[in-house]
């Protein structure tokens, strides 16, 4: 088995914050995937998110 590269955990984390992950890449995670990797794409993921949110946010009302 072989590790994830860094764009098959970006994606990973992407589809899953969709909600559109298959179940056959979600147990490929868990099996392959290191946890600190997950954590910390899900954590710049997040901080992007919420970054772009409250930009677009203070757009809009000026």
């Amino acid at each position: 088995m072989s590790k994830p590269s860094i764009v098959d955990v970006i994606k990973s984390v992407l589809s899953a914050a969709m909600g559109v992950q298959s179940e056959k890449n979600r147990q490929k995670d868990f099996m392959q995937g290191s946890l600190p990797a997950y954590l910390i794409a899900g954590l710049i993921f997040t901080v992007v998110f919420v970054s772009a949110i409250i930009f677009l946010v203070r757009m809009v009302t000026g």
